[in-house]
Protein backbone atom coordinates (compact mmCIF):
# COMPACT_ATOMS: atom_id res chain seq x y z
CA UNK A 1 0.00 0.00 0.00
CA UNK A 2 1.60 3.22 -0.86
CA UNK A 3 1.24 6.15 1.27
CA UNK A 4 3.05 8.72 0.14
CA UNK A 5 3.80 11.11 3.75
CA UNK A 6 5.29 9.19 6.47
CA UNK A 7 3.70 11.17 9.09
CA UNK A 8 0.08 9.75 7.58
CA UNK A 9 1.87 6.32 7.46
CA UNK A 10 2.99 6.72 11.74
CA UNK A 11 -0.84 6.64 12.24
CA UNK A 12 -2.05 4.14 10.47
CA UNK A 13 1.32 2.08 11.39
CA UNK A 14 0.06 2.40 15.26
CA UNK A 15 -3.33 1.08 14.61
CA UNK A 16 -2.38 -2.19 13.07
CA UNK A 17 1.38 -2.47 14.81
CA UNK A 18 0.45 -4.44 18.07
CA UNK A 19 2.54 -7.05 18.38
CA UNK A 20 4.00 -6.88 15.09
CA UNK A 21 7.76 -6.13 14.66
CA UNK A 22 8.12 -3.56 12.39
CA UNK A 23 10.69 -3.75 9.51
CA UNK A 24 12.05 -0.44 7.68
CA UNK A 25 14.43 0.06 4.72
CA UNK A 26 14.78 3.45 2.80
CA UNK A 27 17.27 4.19 -0.27
CA UNK A 28 16.33 6.16 -3.99
CA UNK A 29 15.15 2.84 -5.52
CA UNK A 30 15.73 4.47 -9.03
CA UNK A 31 16.63 2.66 -11.55
CA UNK A 32 15.09 -0.95 -9.54
CA UNK A 33 18.22 -3.68 -9.90
CA UNK A 34 18.72 -7.28 -8.87
CA UNK A 35 20.65 -5.61 -5.73
CA UNK A 36 17.09 -3.93 -4.78
CA UNK A 37 15.35 -6.54 -4.85
CA UNK A 38 18.19 -9.09 -2.67
CA UNK A 39 17.57 -6.22 -0.18
CA UNK A 40 14.27 -5.98 0.15
CA UNK A 41 13.66 -9.63 0.25
CA UNK A 42 15.91 -9.98 3.42
CA UNK A 43 14.43 -6.60 4.60
CA UNK A 44 11.17 -8.23 4.56
CA UNK A 45 12.47 -11.71 6.76
CA UNK A 46 13.17 -9.00 9.48
CA UNK A 47 10.14 -7.90 10.60
CA UNK A 48 6.44 -8.97 9.95
CA UNK A 49 5.06 -5.45 8.42
CA UNK A 50 7.77 -4.17 5.78
CA UNK A 51 7.81 -0.17 4.92
CA UNK A 52 9.98 0.41 2.01
CA UNK A 53 10.41 4.80 2.13
CA UNK A 54 12.04 6.41 -0.84
CA UNK A 55 13.61 9.53 -1.39
CA UNK A 56 11.42 12.27 -2.87
CA UNK A 57 12.68 13.16 -6.53
CA UNK A 58 13.90 16.37 -4.87
CA UNK A 59 16.07 14.62 -2.32
CA UNK A 60 17.49 12.27 -5.70
CA UNK A 61 18.87 15.26 -7.15
CA UNK A 62 20.59 16.80 -4.04
CA UNK A 63 22.44 12.89 -3.76
CA UNK A 64 22.66 11.73 -6.97
CA UNK A 65 22.91 15.07 -9.25
CA UNK A 66 20.34 17.22 -11.08
CA UNK A 67 19.82 14.40 -13.96
CA UNK A 68 18.23 12.22 -11.57
CA UNK A 69 15.61 10.78 -10.76
CA UNK A 70 15.37 9.00 -13.93
CA UNK A 71 11.86 7.31 -12.56
CA UNK A 72 9.90 10.10 -11.02
CA UNK A 73 8.51 9.54 -7.43
CA UNK A 74 5.04 7.93 -7.71
CA UNK A 75 5.96 5.50 -10.37
CA UNK A 76 9.16 4.18 -8.39
CA UNK A 77 6.65 4.07 -5.30
CA UNK A 78 4.21 2.13 -7.75
CA UNK A 79 7.23 -0.56 -8.41
CA UNK A 80 8.20 -1.42 -5.32
CA UNK A 81 4.98 -2.04 -4.05
CA UNK A 82 4.69 -4.19 -6.46
CA UNK A 83 7.43 -6.16 -5.38
CA UNK A 84 6.75 -9.23 -2.93
CA UNK A 85 7.16 -8.88 0.83
CA UNK A 86 6.34 -5.29 0.21
CA UNK A 87 3.72 -3.82 3.02
CA UNK A 88 3.87 -0.24 2.75
CA UNK A 89 5.18 2.07 0.68
CA UNK A 90 6.45 5.78 1.73
CA UNK A 91 8.66 8.89 1.10
CA UNK A 92 10.37 11.73 2.58
CA UNK A 93 12.46 14.31 1.36
CA UNK A 94 14.71 15.74 4.52
CA UNK A 95 18.16 15.36 3.77
CA UNK A 96 18.56 12.38 5.85
CA UNK A 97 16.16 9.72 7.52
CA UNK A 98 16.02 10.87 10.62
CA UNK A 99 12.92 12.03 10.96
CA UNK A 100 11.17 9.04 9.05
CA UNK A 101 12.59 7.09 11.56
CA UNK A 102 11.31 8.93 14.95
CA UNK A 103 7.87 8.96 13.05
CA UNK A 104 7.83 5.25 12.59
CA UNK A 105 9.97 3.80 15.05
CA UNK A 106 10.84 0.70 13.36
CA UNK A 107 12.13 -2.18 15.30
CA UNK A 108 14.34 -2.57 12.94
CA UNK A 109 16.02 -0.54 10.46
CA UNK A 110 17.62 -2.47 7.22
CA UNK A 111 20.43 -0.86 5.21
CA UNK A 112 22.25 -2.81 2.46
CA UNK A 113 25.84 -4.21 2.46
CA UNK A 114 27.42 -1.05 1.63
CA UNK A 115 26.82 0.21 5.49
CA UNK A 116 28.49 -1.55 8.55
CA UNK A 117 25.94 -1.28 11.87
CA UNK A 118 28.74 1.47 12.92
CA UNK A 119 28.34 3.91 10.41
CA UNK A 120 24.62 4.34 9.26
CA UNK A 121 24.11 7.61 9.75
CA UNK A 122 21.12 7.20 11.42
CA UNK A 123 22.47 4.62 13.71
CA UNK A 124 22.24 6.97 17.35
CA UNK A 125 18.21 7.86 16.71
CA UNK A 126 17.44 3.66 16.04
CA UNK A 127 19.38 2.93 19.10
CA UNK A 128 17.96 5.80 20.93
CA UNK A 129 14.27 5.05 20.83
CA UNK A 130 15.25 1.26 21.22
CA UNK A 131 15.59 -0.27 17.69
CA UNK A 132 17.92 -2.30 15.85
CA UNK A 133 20.20 -1.85 12.90
CA UNK A 134 20.33 -5.08 10.38
CA UNK A 135 22.61 -5.27 7.36
CA UNK A 136 21.28 -6.82 4.54
CA UNK A 137 21.25 -7.88 0.99
CA UNK A 138 24.15 -8.79 -1.21
CA UNK A 139 27.48 -7.43 -1.69
CA UNK A 140 27.38 -4.13 -3.07
CA UNK A 141 28.00 -5.16 -6.67
CA UNK A 142 24.93 -4.04 -8.18
CA UNK A 143 24.42 0.41 -8.54
CA UNK A 144 21.75 2.32 -10.46
CA UNK A 145 24.38 5.02 -11.47
CA UNK A 146 26.45 1.54 -13.08
CA UNK A 147 23.54 0.93 -15.23
CA UNK A 148 22.86 3.45 -16.53
CA UNK A 149 26.48 4.61 -17.46
CA UNK A 150 26.79 1.27 -19.53
CA UNK A 151 23.51 2.17 -20.98
CA UNK A 152 25.66 5.68 -22.17
CA UNK A 153 28.14 3.35 -23.61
Amino acid sequence: MIVADYRELAEQLARIREGRALALTNGCFDVLHVGHVRLIRAAAQEGDVLVVALNTDESVRRNKGEKRPFVPLDERMEVIDALEGVDFVTSFGEPTADGLLEALRPDVHVKGTDWTAENVPERDVVLAYGGRIAICGDPKSHSSSEILDRMGD
